[in-house]
């Protein structure tokens, strides 16, 4: 065998290899990084809070996946926020991490008990389910409830999106 065929089928092998990894790629972008569980320690807002992990370290700051609560400054921001602090607050919690937004925060679905931390949010009308690029967002149907219930802030007709409201007036701070 001569040293071309030899380069020549280690070429193939390399860009086999590529052309593999290059499609597994994208599903491994879309798998959850991490589930861990740990202990509420802070809330900010309406849909971020801070959870000391189980096994120790310090608090990592977590947004809950797929709604959108008001901001702190915003009408119904801080009711949104005690409501969370309220909730969860000092309790375990499991965290599924989908990913890391652009401030590095995790985007995840926190579990309290069992129960979906951001369906009972936007259940009792303290956030949005998440619209995006025309989609009504995971918690459609919770939001609808809450809004024909006129519950939280769905009580006073139309209420601003977070989005809108900072278009409109800039940041809280």
């Amino acid at each position: 065998m001569d040293k071309g065929n030899v380069k020549t089928r280690g070429m193939k092998w390399v860009c086999g290899l590529l052309l593999l990894l290059s499609l597994l790629a994208p599903a491994a972008a879309r798998t959850p990084t991490a589930s861990w569980s740990g202990t509420v320690t802070h809330v900010s807002d309406g849909d971020t809070l801070w959870v000391r992990p189980q096994r120790g370290g310090a608090p990592r700051a977590v947004r809950i996946d797929g709604i959108d609560a008001p901001e702190i400054c915003q009408a119904h921001g801080e009711t949104a926020r005690a409501a969370l602090v309220g909730r969860a607050l000092g309790q375990a919690v499991q965290v599924h991490v989908r990913r890391h937004d652009d401030y590095g925060r995790a985007l995840a679905r926190v579990n309290l008990r069992g129960q979906d931390l951001g369906g009972w949010l936007v259940s009792q009308g303290h956030a949005w389910s998440y619209r995006y690029r025309g989609q009504s967002g995971p918690y459609a149907q919770q939001e609808g409830q809450a809004r024909a219930r006129r519950l939280g802030l769905f009580r006073q007709g139309r209420a601003e999106l977070p989005r809108e409201f900072r278009r409109r007036h800039g940041p809280c701070h």
